[in-house]
């Protein structure tokens, strides 16, 4: 089947089976690339539909007891839904959002629709348990099935190697990373799709798209999932986790206004401002969006380059793997674009490859050979995962953050990695400490579960580091942070009246 050359290295399939050409239309569920707009996947099922003369059926379907589901996941989700509502049902395709409401209540779903497909097209994400489900739905989905990689700039099994540091890898991007600039996804991949636009309310196009009565009677699309944002319902569904929601809006209009207003006033001081806690504007503010898919990383690419008036220049042949210089733009922009571009994608790099990136195996032979050494080091202080939660430490800085990421569902970058390494140090070993940041991680940051919440996770344990000295109690070999060094380092003045303890912890 002829594909484009922007899906060069990003397409997967994932059966022997083919196209079904009685089927009424071509399937795209919308997995982890929950967006209408630079959405590769999207674009390749819109050519196919085009292709193929037929019905092109957007799936966004929401469990309800994914691990660590709560009404905080949920809620940002949903707002994402209801902002591709407003895109998909003006557009010719034909839009099935589908909110789960009890356990199990959408199984079989997928596998019904697949049934009435003459393709399935999906997303290809590396991380969480969206791999394990693709693996499942390949047994179910009876006709070609179709994983498209729109995670990054580079494809993500475009190596088959694993890099061990940033710059390592910031080689690698240098070296490989221009001809990948000519071939960016679509902005707007609907506006090509030209079939006829079924009429009515969003059932009736469903089913004059071929989808049949009994599939929308038993598994009733969501009518208006604006108003599941109002309810309370969404509060009282069976999530595995007890977390409240934020403030904080999801979506890609949302993820939209961010990036503008980062680009106009943030970036030029994003190198200074973004390591010091008092500066709540010091840092682009996306990770939430680029993790449930809201925004793309090309499309935030796309506008610092034009941003930057950027043109490819003779210096770009050097492979120097440092992190400024390259591009040839200002410092601002040079700083995000490794944060972007280097440092994201080296995580979804070791997800891609090694299975088990989320175990204390995938450390480096180094750090774990350190880690074992000092096992039996005695601990200054000791806490329990629920203590850890209720951020009931003696140290304030760390109780701040650990309060961020309860009431916010975020945490300063650079407190992040202190909060992780005085983890290790209070825990009884490395691994139970390995095992309590994800879970804090997971549960409350909007960001978490994603290869990059990994990468950070992984490296206040050695991942993508080296070891450091002088050889230190508990952490061996590994680098040490301490509070008291972060303090007189940071502007944490304002951060730590913020986050004192004095205002409500929610949801623990």
């Amino acid at each position: 089947m002829k594909t484009s050359e922007t899906l060069t290295g990003r397409l997967r399939v994932w059966n022997e089976d083919h196209i079904n050409h009685d089927g009424a239309y071509v399937l795209y569920w919308m997995t982890s690339a929950r967006r209408p707009f630079w959405n590769l996947a999207l674009q390749r099922a819109v050519d196919l539909a085009k292709t193929m003369r037929c019905p092109l059926v957007v799936f966004e379907p929401l469990r309800v007891d994914y691990e660590w589901s709560s009404a905080r996941h949920h809620q940002f989700i949903v707002d994402g839904m209801v902002d591709n509502a407003g895109v998909f049902d003006t557009s010719s395709a034909v839009y099935y959002p589908y909110v789960e409401t009890e356990i199990g209540g959408g199984k079989g779903l997928l596998k019904a629709l697949g049934e009435q497909a003459r393709v399935v097209v999906t997303d290809d994400f590396p991380s969480f348990f969206l791999p394990r489900m693709l693996h499942r739905a390949s047994n179910d989905i009876r006709v070609r099935f179709e994983a498209i990689d729109g995670n990054g700039l580079l494809p993500m099994r475009n190596t088959e190697k694993v890099y061990p540091s940033a710059y390592t890898f910031r080689r690698y991007v240098q070296k490989n990373l221009p001809p990948f600039l000519y071939h960016l996804p679509q902005a707007q991949p609907l506006d090509s799709l030209e079939t006829p636009v079924a009429v009515g309310c969003r059932t009736e196009r469903l089913r004059q798209s071929g989808i049949p009565s009994e599939i929308l009677a038993r598994w009733a699309p969501a009518f208006d999932v604006g108003e599941a944002v109002e309810s309370a319902t969404l509060d009282h569904l069976p999530y595995r986790c007890q977390v409240s929601r934020v403030n904080l809006r999801g979506g890609w209009s949302q993820a939209t206004h961010r990036m503008d207003a980062f680009l106009s006033r943030g970036m030029s001081k994003y190198g200074i401002e973004r390591n010091h806690p008092d500066q709540r504007d010091g840092s682009s503010g996306l990770s939430p969006y680029l993790h449930f898919g809201h925004i793309a990383s090309t499309q935030v690419v796309a506008a610092i380059l034009e941003m930057e008036n950027w043109a490819p220049h003779p210096g770009m042949d050097k492979t120097h793997g440092k992190r400024a210089g390259w591009w040839g733009m200002s410092e601002g922009a040079e700083s995000y674009l490794d944060q972007i571009i280097t440092w994201r994608e080296l995580g979804y790099n070791m997800c891609a490859l090694r299975q088990d990136f989320d175990r204390y195996t995938s450390l480096p032979d180094w750090a774990q050979t350190t880690l074992a050494e000092h096992a039996s080091d005695p601990r200054p202080n000791l806490y329990t995962l629920d203590e850890f939660a209720e951020a009931k430490t003696h140290d304030p800085l760390w109780n701040a953050a650990q309060r961020e990421l309860v009431t916010e569902g975020r945490m300063h970058n650079y407190l992040r990695m202190l909060w992780a390494k005085k983890i290790l140090h209070w825990s009884p070993t490395p691994q139970a400490a390995l095992s309590v940041l994800i879970e804090l991680n997971n549960r409350y940051a909007l960001d978490g579960r994603n290869p990059n919440s990994y990468s950070g996770i992984f490296w206040c344990l050695g991942r993508y580091d080296r070891p450091w000295g002088p050889e230190r109690p508990v952490f061996g070999k590994i680098r040490y942070m301490t509070s008291a060094s972060t303090r007189s380092k940071l502007k944490v003045k304002d951060y730590l009246v913020r986050y004192s303890g004095q205002q409500t912890l929610l949801a623990l």
